[in-house]
Formats: structure tokens, sequence, C-alpha cells
């Protein structure tokens, strides 16, 4: 009886375990404008999805990422503009070069937490464990470029706050078009999806394409 105690409380532990690593340092910053708040969160959570890697009970891998659509990096500089008080022209520059970006590229803003930084290696593309692809309904793209950011800060955490302290950002650019011309994503492809695949696990994040 006493050992089916045990066992029940245990469960009842592990029931109550989050799949996120615990919270520390400062938590995110927010505008005092609460409206303005809650809508960038909304967008946000429109184009971010978060996935997890496990082996039993121990974390291999934590990720996040956001995929940057027109809508969404016209929200973040805006965010950024009242964070910092920034100037019309300053602002109007910064909607310029996202703009030409997003012509450019498919892109997603990456962010992971592994418990052994020896597999932190996304943006050596040669010698990496993992396979990143963006997957659409037509099939697998491989990316143009993983860079790595660095080490999440609050400036990073202020545009997405699923960053962790110990999380590092990566930025991940795929083609916008194919050889012959036509749209990676098509107009009626609604979601995509960004895969990390290893020997350690896969995670598949899939988010609004527009």
């Amino acid at each position: 009886m006493k050992k089916g105690l045990r066992v029940a409380a245990l469960l009842g532990l592990l029931s109550g375990c989050t799949t996120t690593p615990p919270t520390i340092g400062d938590s995110a910053p927010q505008l005092n404008d609460r409206r303005a708040e809650q809508a960038y969160q909304e967008l946000l959570a429109k184009y971010s999805d978060r996935a997890e890697i496990y082996d039993g009970f121990d974390t291999r891998l934590f990720a996040g990422a956001t995929f940057q659509s027109l809508e969404f990096r016209e929200a973040r500089v805006r965010r950024q503009s009242q964070f910092q008080i920034l100037p019309k022209p300053r602002v109007e520059e910064m909607l310029a070069k996202e703009h030409t970006e997003e012509a450019q590229f498919n892109e997603f803003h990456l962010g992971v937490h592994l418990n052994d930084h020896r597999f932190e290696d996304f943006a050596d593309r040669k010698r990496s464990i993992w396979r990143v692809v963006m997957v659409t309904p037509q099939g697998e793209v491989e990316p143009l470029s993983v860079e790595r950011i660095g080490r999440s800060n609050l400036d990073m955490r202020a545009m997405y706050p699923y960053l962790g302290v110990f999380w590092v950002a990566y930025r991940v650019r795929f083609p916008k078009v194919k050889q012959d011309g036509t749209p990676i994503i098509p107009e009626n492809v609604s979601y995509v999806t960004l895969r990390l695949a290893s020997t350690l696990g896969h995670v598949e994040l899939r988010v609004h394409a527009r």
C-alpha cells in the first residue's frame, strides 16, 4: 500500500513538471501600453512555435522559432521603436530594410537551449549533427544560411520572450523562389514547418506562413 502511494506521489509530481527550462534572471521586457503589448504577443504566437526533445526525463533540446513574415517584421520594428523611442526617419529606414530582406528570403528566428553544448552547432553546416529544413506541402527546402546571432539578452527577449537566459539565437534563411521563379511558399499555403533533426531526436515547429 505504501509503495503504491509513493508511486502515485511520484506520478503527481511528474505531471506537474513544465516543458520549459526554469526561469532564471529578469523577465522579458514588456511595453507600458497594454493594448500594444497584447497585440504583439498575439502576433508573435501566430508566427511562432515551440518544441522539445527528451531522453526519458532528461532534456536534450528546447527550441522556439518565429517566421519572419512581413506582418511580423513590421510589428517587431514598431515594438523596437516604442522601447527605444526612435525618430521617424530611423523607423522608416528599418522598415525599408525589413521589406527588402523579406522579398529576398523566407526567414526564421530560431532559439535553442541544449544541456550539452557540444550539440549546439547549428551554424556549422558541414559538421553539424543537425539537419535543418523548411517543410511545405511541396516538400523540403534546404537553408541558404544558418547564422549564429549569439546568446539571448534582454533586447532579444523583448522581441522573443520564449528565449531563456541561456538560450542561443540563430537566423535561418531559406530561398524565396525556386530556380524557375515560382514561390517556395505558394499563395495558397497557410502553414510551414521548420524541422530540426539529429541523432538526438527531431522537432517540427509549425507556424503560419502569412
